[in-house]
């Protein structure tokens, strides 16, 4: 059992002194920068080390701490490249199943076109719902099985879900067509069909 010392109080106190001082304008800084769930990581990992680097922070602590805070994303962006990189080879290596194509006699061609128009539409969206979208086309996870990925409900789950492939939606037909629909001109021999 560990005893409380008067240090540990001071310690403590200091700390809780100078996340007051310096959370709003490292936040700010962070925000200016990358994205929002970046930022309150990032902001996590600077108070992390203002907390183990406490007896270094000197009397003017705010530029220290948005020094710490510009090292900490960096470490993050490092971190989020090398991922994306990983990403890569895995794909390459292990490319996830294609979507089931209705016409086995679609070209190579074709396919490939549409995949470039999924990816891109991917691409433009928020990372939770490219996150969301993945899990449930490339995993196949059911809304309870994305709620435990995810830590939230089966309900939630669910709606996210919905409201992601709406999104991924708006974003193909943003770009053309949506992958898989064609439409044809009213004076086109197809549409006479």
């Amino acid at each position: 059992m560990r005893v409380v010392t008067d240090t540990d109080t001071n310690r403590e106190k200091r700390m809780r002194n100078l996340v007051a001082l310096v959370i709003d304008p490292v936040r700010r800084y962070l925000h200016r920068r990358t994205d929002a769930a970046t930022a309150d990581d990032v902001i996590g990992d600077t108070l992390l080390v203002c907390w183990r680097r406490l007896d270094e922070v000197p009397d003017d602590a705010l530029p220290w701490a948005i020094v710490v805070a510009r090292q900490c994303l960096s470490n993050a962006r490092r971190a989020e490249r090398r991922r994306t990189r990983l990403i890569g080879r895995i794909i390459a290596i292990d490319p996830p199943p294609a979507a089931a194509d209705e016409s086995p006699a679609a070209s190579t061609v074709d396919g490939t076109a549409k995949a470039a128009r999924v990816t891109a539409a991917l691409a433009g969206l928020r990372r939770n719902d490219a996150e969301i979208l993945r899990l449930w086309a490339w995993d196949e996870f059911t809304s309870p099985q994305l709620a435990v990925v995810l830590g939230i409900s089966a309900n939630a789950a669910a709606i996210r879900l919905h409201r992601a492939k709406a999104r991924l939606k708006q974003e193909l037909l943003k770009s053309g067509n949506p992958a898989g629909h064609m439409t044809y001109d009213e004076g086109s021999e197809d549409a006479r069909r």
